[in-house]
């Protein structure tokens, strides 16, 4: 199979050919149609995220058939179409995964991280852990929902019912969560880095009321505020503009330090709080959900020999939407 690894952190991946793996108990072999490139692959290749298998093959929204399946991996047939999400086995076992948590289990494994991920031609996947994909979504419109989409909705759902909704960083998982809650009738307004006017024009075509800087303060306060570029310097700037009881979500995996700050932004019980990994029922809740709306994925294609390049265009911002690899 083809494949772009990574073999040290901080390097460029690199294209290798290698053989095509064999399903074990419980796995299915799943030949990918498309895989989305999301920040949190930046974050392994970078070593921000330590202790990732190496070699790796990163990638995690991925979309593609089952060409072959291991023992007791019945639950799909041979020809399903499926996508494999971040996260890639939970041990069943501490008391989160028994409590309905297994996002925060103590033993977890994920994909394009402890697994080789989709940036290949084919991939090994649990079958428990793959989800069934709408149909009104080709593959490479799909691939974002994997974990743009997922963990998006995770964090507005953690938005609880707020009203009047703010989105720092509008990229790949911004893009999804706008059209969800315009959906649910709530107001979005659209914080991106002062001079990106083509994200806030972008932020508009989509819903969102109004779209600024984030050195600007939007028109009315917010219930509630998503921040989803990894920059901790915004995690005041968020505060200072949500009403008293208010929640801030923090959605990425990974943020730089996060400032001091003088205890009145936090105070009237406003809430900050982090969105870790995703569950299967999260999946299947908003997978059900995107195929009601229907999202408008915006994706932007590149061979899978293109991978580094892809990944220089998440890492600069230079997307409106996704970038997806087409093996």
């Amino acid at each position: 199979m083809r494949a772009m690894r990574l073999e040290t952190v901080g390097q460029p991946l690199k294209f290798s050919e290698l053989p095509i793996p064999q399903p074990g108990p419980g796995e299915v072999l799943v030949k990918v149609s498309a895989c989305a490139v999301c920040r949190t692959d930046l974050h392994v290749v970078d070593g921000e995220l330590p202790h990732a298998k190496l070699p790796l093959v990163p990638g995690h929204e991925i979309v593609g058939r089952i060409v072959a399946r291991g023992t007791g991996a019945e639950r799909f047939a041979i020809g399903a179409r499926v996508g494999i999400p971040w996260l890639g086995h939970t041990c069943g076992v501490c008391s989160y995964c028994l409590s309905g948590r297994e996002n925060l289990c103590d033993e977890p494994r994920f994909t394009g991280y402890q697994f080789d991920g989709g940036f290949a031609t084919h991939v090994i996947a649990d079958a428990d852990f793959c989800f069934e994909i709408p149909r009104c979504y080709d593959d490479a419109h799909a691939a974002p929902l994997l974990c743009a989409g997922l963990i998006g909705y995770r964090s507005l759902v953690a938005t609880g019912p707020a009203t009047k909704l703010g989105i720092f960083g509008f990229g790949a998982a911004a893009h999804i969560v706008a059209q969800i809650a315009r959906f649910e009738e709530r107001r979005v307004f659209a914080f991106t880095r002062p001079e990106d006017r083509q994200a806030q024009d972008f932020a508009r075509s989509l819903g969102c009321e109004w779209a600024g800087g984030t050195n600007l303060e939007p028109p009315e306060a917010l219930d509630a505020a998503i921040i989803f570029a990894p920059v901790g310097d915004l995690v005041p700037i968020a505060l200072s503009h949500i009403v008293k009881g208010g929640t801030l979500v923090l959605g990425g995996i990974y943020m730089s330090r996060v400032p001091s700050m003088p205890y009145s932004l936090l105070w009237g019980e406003r809430v900050i709080r982090s969105v870790a990994n995703l569950t299967r029922a999260d999946g299947e809740a908003f997978l059900a959900l995107a195929g009601r709306v229907p999202l408008k994925i915006a994706i932007e294609t590149f061979p899978l020999e293109q991978a580094n390049e892809a990944l220089a265009h998440v890492r600069d911002g230079n997307l409106s939407g996704a970038a997806v690899l087409l093996p």
